[in-house]
Order: structure tokens, then C-alpha cells, then sequence
């Protein structure tokens, strides 16, 4: 490990040194590259001197100690210090090893998330927009843009789908665990004798591809302009401009008809179609590493309950690492931070387990 972290601050000073160089100034695609590998070494590096540090503070410590010849009470000064620096080697140690760990390569990405109804009819929809104001508030939270990119909405206010866009730093890192069915049980608006009602809702949660990640043959897409709909003619744009996008060699399709202008919904529909393309190349060279283990929390299987919502009993539980907290309202109100660092210390608890095998 000390081999590896000696490299890693070797590159992390050569990456320095090419920043100041006006040739890499002038390459502004260069700059971005190195800045972003900068930004990924830089707590590592950090951590990694903090434990050199202790570290020469333990070997000058033990040296004295073993050297003998100390009256009592420098001796007892230099004990505590040997003491107190063999605990943060110990410690810093542990924190490295997480920091080693594999990282994913889009974490740093903005993420789209699709929320579909499931079974339950109104309320799953009903549910789905719930589930949408929960992630916008979480991302305002966070200081992120939340942007919708197409939406299918009922006549009671609830979505049969909805798509969005969240953009902000490490955006993908902290959403990428919510994918899988969430299920609600609670009385629903349109339930007239109080009887709780259990409903699902799908939620996908794709990293967001740029054009350098995936390129798309105009000749594998087929585009159809059509005049938009919604519920009630309510806010329904009337002109030709929503647009549908067919991916011929997979029929995958998207569709968007949020934006007025013709050319708005052709690249958010893009924009869609690619990260899922993206998704489905990623998820086939994850297959073909052969002995490659998969956390237990993970991204999550969509068609794998994953958290239910008890609104009579206040609480929520995530069944992948059996976390039951009782208070729904703030957490549909935007606060899920504990449930998220929950998750991750539970993903990075596996994946230390496994490096260990």
C-alpha cells in the first residue's frame, strides 16, 4: 500500500508542476483532464502525509524510548506521544485504505432520474410526484440544479412518469443508490373510507453521458415531431414540437415535449436516450469481468424493493441494510442525508471486505 501511495504522490506533484506550464494553460481540454485527476488525488495525498507524519513522529518517539537514559517525567511525554501516534497510524491507515478503494468513475457526474407508477394506479402516481419533490428538495438542498426533461402527468396531480436532470458535484455519488421500487403504504387522497393502500414506484438513476462518453449514428435514429398532450389540456404546448426518438437497433425510445422549441426536446431527448445507452454498455462490461464481486447495497436492482414508506406508523425502512428511521416527514421533505451516508458506509464496508479476500 505504501508502494502505491508513494506513486500517487509522485503523480500528484507531476500534475502540479504540468498545471503551471503555459502549454497545458492554453489546452483548455488538457487543463480540465489534469484538474479532475488533481481533485480525485488530492485527499488521498493529504491523508497519505498526515500519515507520514505520525509516522515520523512514532519512529522519533520510539527511538528515544529504546535509547533509555530519559528521567521520568520525559520519558512519560515521550510514551504518550508514541501512544497517541501508533493510534493515528492505525487510524489514518484504515481511512487510506477506504480512499484506495476502486472508485466509481461517475460519481463526479450529474444524473438523470426516471420515476415510473407502479402498481397502485392514482396513488403510485400520486406517490411518483411525491418522490420527485423529495429529490428536488434534497438537491436544493445541495446547491444542485434540478431540471425536468420530459413528464407524463394525471388529472389529480400525480405523474405516470416523470424524467429529470440533477446537475451539481458528486451528484451521481450520493442519487446512484436510490434506483430500485420504492413502496408506500398510506390512507390515498382518492381513498374515502381510510383504508391504507399499498403502492409501488419504480425509480432509475442513470449517470448523466456526455457526447464524449457515448456517440450517437444519426443513421441508427429515427425522430418523429408531434403535437404535444397532457392531462386536462392543462399547460399543453399545442404546436408540432414535442419530439419522440427511436433508437433502431435496440427500439429503445424517448420521448420529450417539455420545452417549446423543436430543437430544446431534441436534446433532452438525446440527452436521455444516450445515458441509457450508456447504462446498458456499462451494466455488459460489469458482466464480462470475470470474478468481479458486487456490493450488497449496490446501485440497486430496479425490480428489487429496496425502502418502504409507512406514513401511518412515520417511518421509513431501506430493506438492503435494515435501517428503519422514524421520520418520514423530513425525509420526504428533502432530508436524506442519513439514509444515503447509511448506504455508503455499508457499500464501502463491502467492498473492503472484498479487496480482504
Amino acid at each position: 500500500m505504501l508502494e502505491k501511495l508513494s506513486g500517487i504522490e509522485e503523480r500528484f506533484d507531476k500534475i502540479n508542476d504540468l498545471l503551471c506550464l503555459p502549454e497545458t494553460v492554453s489546452d483548455q481540454e488538457l487543463y480540465k483532464k489534469l484538474m479532475r485527476e488533481l481533485k480525485q488525488l488530492t485527499p488521498i495525498v493529504e491523508k497519505y502525509r498526515e500519515y507520514k507524519k505520525y509516522k515520523a513522529t512514532f519512529d522519533e518517539s520510539k527511538d528515544l524510548l529504546d535509547g533509555g537514559g530519559l528521567d521520568r517525567d520525559f520519558r512519560e511525554m515521550v510514551q504518550e506521544e508514541f501512544e497517541q501516534s501508533r493510534d493515528d497510524i492505525e487510524r489514518c491507515t484504515e481511512e487510506l485504505k477506504v480512499l484506495l478503494l476502486p472508485r466509481d468513475p461517475n460519481d463526479d457526474k450529474n444524473v438523470i432520474v426516471e420515476i415510473r407508477g407502479g402498481a397502485g394506479g392514482e396513488e403510485a402516481a400520486l406517490f411518483a410526484n411525491s418522490l420527485f419533490r423529495m429529490y428536488s428538495m434534497y438537491a436544493e438542498q445541495k446547491g444542485w440544479q434540478t431540471e425536468v426533461l420530459s413528464e407524463n402527468p394525471t388529472e389529480l396531480g400525480g405523474y405516470k412518469e416523470i424524467s429529470f436532470n440533477i446537475s451539481g458535484d458528486g451528484a451521481y455519488s450520493r442519487f446512484k443508490f436510490e434506483s430500485g421500487v420504492h413502496r408506500v403504504q398510506r390512507v390515498p387522497e382518492t381513498e374515502s373510507q381510510g383504508r391504507i393502500q399499498t403502492s409501488t414506484v419504480t425509480v432509475a438513476v442513470l449517470p448523466e453521458a456526455e457526447e464524449v462518453d457515448l456517440e450517437l449514428d444519426p443513421a441508427d435514429l429515427q425522430i418523429d415531431v408531434f403535437r404535444s398532450s397532457g392531462a386536462g389540456g392543462q399547460k399543453v404546448n399545442k404546436t408540432s414540437s414535442a419530439i419522440r426518438v427511436t433508437h433502431i437497433p435496440t427500439g429503445m425510445v424517448v420521448e420529450c415535449q417539455d420545452e417549446r422549441s423543436q430543437y430544446k426536446n431534441k436534446d433532452k431527448a438525446l440527452k436521455v436516450l444516450r445515458s441509457r445507452l450508456l447504462e446498458i454498455e456499462q451494466a455488459k462490461q460489469d458482466a464480462e469481468i470475470a470474478g468481479r464481486r458486487r456490493s450488497q447495497v449496490g446501485t440497486g436492482d430496479r425490480s428489487e424493493r429496496i425502502r418502504t414508506y409507512n406514513f401511518p406508523q412515520g417511518r421509513v425502512s431501506d430493506h438492503r441494510i435494515g435501517l428503519t428511521l422514524y421520520k418520514i416527514d423530513q425525509i420526504m421533505n428533502g432530508d436524506l442525508d442519513e439514509i444515503i451516508d447509511a448506504l455508503i458506509t455499508a457499500d464501502t464496508a463491502e467492498k473492503l471486505k472484498a479487496e480482504s479476500e
